[in-house]
């Protein structure tokens, strides 16, 4: 008996100690007030991407890939918006979780984001495209060149980017919310850097996750029919 308690008393700290783990984790997405200003912010699958609206005047984006070193963020800029020049450079920024809030030491002072989502989701992932239909049958897409096109989910969050990190390029982002429930994704656009009059749609599609690739078809902003095949970096 007495060994069956210290069983259940392990597991029950195991179990305890993962909760805690979960917790505290970065991954998911943080918004942050200033002003009449939204701050998003995502980390997802070593990915993060930070933009800043007002309303549905988009101001900036920037973002990459990231590492946690004990308590200090390790982050590598791949696109910025607004100051080339930052591409290719790391950031090293402590930061501390504490319940639903993340505080990141800054320049500025400390940033006080709140916890959206824990990045819990089928969809939650970083995706690039690598299919479309095309005269009835799937085309694979190979990359080429350096420019890359990602989709990152979190577990209530969205955003797209098109960027060339070699040429120091950004091209452009969208996001917002979207839901995926019944083999229907859909999504609310709150950001969009090219055309600010999209803020405030939302454009529904057929999904389904099939051997670990996303199936996304209906009807593109335009009205044109699309069928596209994602698959999640790895």
């Amino acid at each position: 008996m007495k060994f069956v308690k210290q069983i259940i008393l392990t597991v029950l700290t195991l179990i305890s100690t993962i909760l805690t783990l979960n917790a505290q984790s970065i991954s998911g997405a943080w918004h942050l007030s200033e002003g009449d200003k939204s701050h998003h912010l995502f980390f997802q699958d070593g990915f993060y991407f930070h933009t800043v609206h007002e309303g549905n005047k988009f101001l900036m984006s920037e973002g990459g890939k990231y590492s946690i070193n004990d308590k200090t963020l390790k982050a590598e800029s791949l696109f910025n918006s607004n100051d080339s020049t930052k591409i290719g450079t790391t950031l090293s920024i402590p930061f501390s979780i504490s319940s639903d809030q993340l505080s990141l030491q800054v320049e500025e002072g400390n940033a006080e984001f709140e916890r959206v989502d824990n990045g819990t989701a089928p969809l939650a992932g970083v995706w690039r495209i690598t299919g479309r239909m095309q005269d009835g049958k799937i085309t694979p897409i190979h990359q080429t060149g350096t420019r890359q096109t990602y989709k990152l989910l979190t577990g209530t969050k969205f955003q797209w980017v098109a960027i060339d990190p070699a040429k120091k390029q950004f091209s452009g982002t969208g996001g917002g919310t979207y839901t995926f429930k019944d083999g229907k994704y859909t999504e609310n656009i709150e950001f969009f850097s090219r055309d600010n009059t999209r803020v405030g749609a939302s454009l529904s599609f057929d999904g389904k996750l099939e051997n670990g690739d996303w199936h996304h078809s209906g009807l593109s902003s335009k009205g044109d029919k699309i069928y596209e095949i994602w698959s999640r970096i790895k």
